[in-house]
């Protein structure tokens, strides 16, 4: 389990991406990078890092369920997620 501040961290980077993102585009398109370097380092999409919904495990996310591989193993021999099975031929 990740730490509860590496969780908020994240959310925090997020929220700031949001906040920065039509102002980030402005100004790549008028191509005022003294402008863009002066924005929180925070703004830029590429700092952000998928996580664990559940766990905040950092490694083996999967995209599609927005979950790390350990806790989608987990929920899918509980059954628990729809549609996924465990194979067996």
């Amino acid at each position: 389990m990740a730490k509860e501040s590496m969780k908020a961290r994240e959310v925090k980077r997020a929220k700031t991406v949001a906040k920065y993102a039509e102002k980030r585009k402005a100004l790549k398109e008028a191509g005022d990078y003294e402008a863009l370097q002066k924005l929180p380092k925070n703004a830029s999409p590429i700092r952000m890092h998928n996580r664990c919904k559940l766990t905040g495990r950092p490694k083996g996310y999967m995209r599609n369920f927005g979950i790390s591989r350990v806790t989608f193993r987990e929920m899918a021999n509980k059954g628990l997620i729809p549609g996924v099975r465990k194979a067996s031929w």
